[in-house]
């Protein structure tokens, strides 16, 4: 399994990579970069909710909030050991960026990351109140929902064990989401506030499935670390998000 042709076989026949040391070079760089920017988007994304706790309007969404906090905070971290094994140091990995830093309101970062973490674009936006966050929330839950169904199909072992385990919180997340935004849309006026607030994020969150056409995907396919292509992903996103939204009248 030392030649990349080998190693391209062996995966294509429905073989796992199961320790760093039977991970060649090209390979272990796709990895660390997979891993990495799951682990500073969840970091991230974390840092964004906590700031939203104060926003929220009763202790029930005050405990959804923290909950969510909370739990990308553990979800990074999971990940975060995967790369440890690879040498990562851990410490030093989450403490070197600034996960609460945000471009401003207008900004239009496109598909392109901003700064030296690999975080999502989306999570360099600021959440400006709470209808705000749970319009966020439900967009960027389902578009998780659909990125986890690749990632918890990862041809490294231990880290599709990971991605498995956390997986239902990270569906449990969208699932808080949509219940808050039902409770926004009873009135005319959340209604309205939920309109503009999914009319800002949505583009946002749709870069986050990247480029059509993207050149390294069958480079990544081939090392199965992806299965679909970044359009057909986005096609199930829009899907899910408009079955989802016309349920609430929106």
């Amino acid at each position: 399994m030392a030649d990349m042709m080998t190693i391209e076989d062996y995966i294509a026949r429905g073989g796992v990579l199961t320790a760093p040391e039977n991970v060649p070079a090209r390979y272990r760089g796709e990895l660390l970069r997979l891993m990495s920017a799951f682990v500073d988007s969840e970091l991230a994304a974390s840092a964004g909710f906590a700031s939203s706790i104060n926003f929220a309007p009763s202790i029930r969404e005050r405990i959804a909030a923290s909950r969510i906090t909370l739990e990308k905070a553990d979800h990074a971290g999971r990940v975060l050991d995967v790369m440890g094994t690879f040498g990562t140091d851990e410490a030093r990995y989450q403490s070197q960026h600034d996960w609460a830093a945000r471009v401003a309101r207008d900004a239009d970062l496109g598909t392109a990351r901003r700064g030296t973490d690999m975080r999502l674009s989306v999570f360099h936006y600021p959440i400006i109140g709470w209808v705000d966050a749970v319009a966020m929330n439900v967009l960027q839950g389902l578009a998780t929902d659909i990125q986890m169904s690749e990632l918890t199909r990862v041809s490294y072992g231990p880290l599709a064990e990971v991605f498995r385990d956390i997986a239902p919180r990270e569906a449990q997340h969208a699932e808080l989401g949509r219940k808050g935004l039902a409770r926004i849309v009873r009135t005319e006026s959340g209604l309205a506030a939920a309109r503009a607030a999914i009319a800002y994020w949505k583009p946002r969150v749709a870069a986050g499935f990247g480029l059509a056409g993207s050149s390294r995907y069958d480079m990544l396919r081939k090392f199965g670390l992806r299965h679909v292509r970044n359009e057909d992903l986005l096609a199930q996103w829009e899907q899910l998000v408009a079955r989802h939204l016309a349920a609430l009248g929106l």
